[in-house]
């Protein structure tokens, strides 16, 4: 697979207080992917950040393109239309991946895999965190469906299906990840889980949401049958700007 170009996206919102250990944690591990010969290139969406995190991805070696409207979808999406990468990598701005599952990531892609995402693993070890995190990677690994944390698909078959779905303001990787197991299913290639090197993400909202709102936020979803992901009002717990 000479001749491979990754694309590593990161969606940014008011994320200039972590944003240069991501971009650290991507850097360090980037070489796995050139010891194979595969070329790679850093894209930081700014998605109308009222700090500094425009700087600091520029400072932390990345490209960055900005997406004036506040939505992760939309982020997502222009970062990838910036991408000429053969493969989109989409990383979070508050996870950090590690040599080890760039390097299983290079494997899946080189067993054929059309689209894949990684376990999660917090940076908090408290029960909550710990039985939150069990509960969704068990959902992953059954249904197929990525964390938005850490997601990497085959470029040509996402603009084909059209990226992810602006109509969302949460819960748009879940979306993409059905669309994707139809193509996968046509095509006979595999949706790749990965499970033995986990993405650390930040366990943040944790902290800063209280179980009630939490719980709150999942009763409504279940009771309108998701139809409050296309909110954003209802969505607060990405757009309220709490950080």
């Amino acid at each position: 697979m000479d001749g491979v170009t990754v694309s590593v996206l990161v969606p940014a919102f008011n994320e200039g207080g972590g944003l240069a250990q991501t971009l650290a944690g991507i850097r360090d591990a980037l070489p796995v992917f050139h010891a194979r010969g595969w070329a790679t290139e850093l894209i930081v969406c700014d998605n109308n950040s009222t700090d500094d995190t425009a700087a600091v991805a520029r400072a932390g070696g990345a490209t960055v393109v900005v997406e004036p409207i506040n939505q992760i979808a939309r982020a997502r999406n222009r970062a990838a239309s910036a991408a000429a990468g053969d493969w989109l990598l989409f990383v979070d701005a508050d996870s950090l991946p590690s040599p080890a599952l760039f390097a299983e990531t290079a494997r899946a892609i080189e067993a054929g895999a059309l689209a894949g995402g990684a376990l999660v693993r917090m940076d908090d070890r408290a029960v909550a965190a710990r039985a939150g995190v069990a509960i969704w990677n068990a959902i992953s690994v059954t249904m197929r469906w990525a964390a938005g944390s850490y997601v990497f698909v085959d470029a040509a078959v996402f603009r084909e299906i059209g990226g992810f779905d602006e109509a969302f303001y949460a819960s748009e990787e879940v979306d993409l990840f059905r669309r994707l197991k139809r193509v996968a299913r046509a095509r006979r290639r595999p949706i790749a889980i990965l499970r033995r090197h986990r993405i650390v993400t930040s366990s943040r909202k944790l902290r800063l949401y209280t179980w009630r709102e939490t719980a709150g936020f999942l009763f409504r979803t279940l009771l309108s049958g998701g139809r409050t992901l296309t909110r954003r009002d209802a969505c607060f717990v990405w757009y309220d700007g709490r950080r």
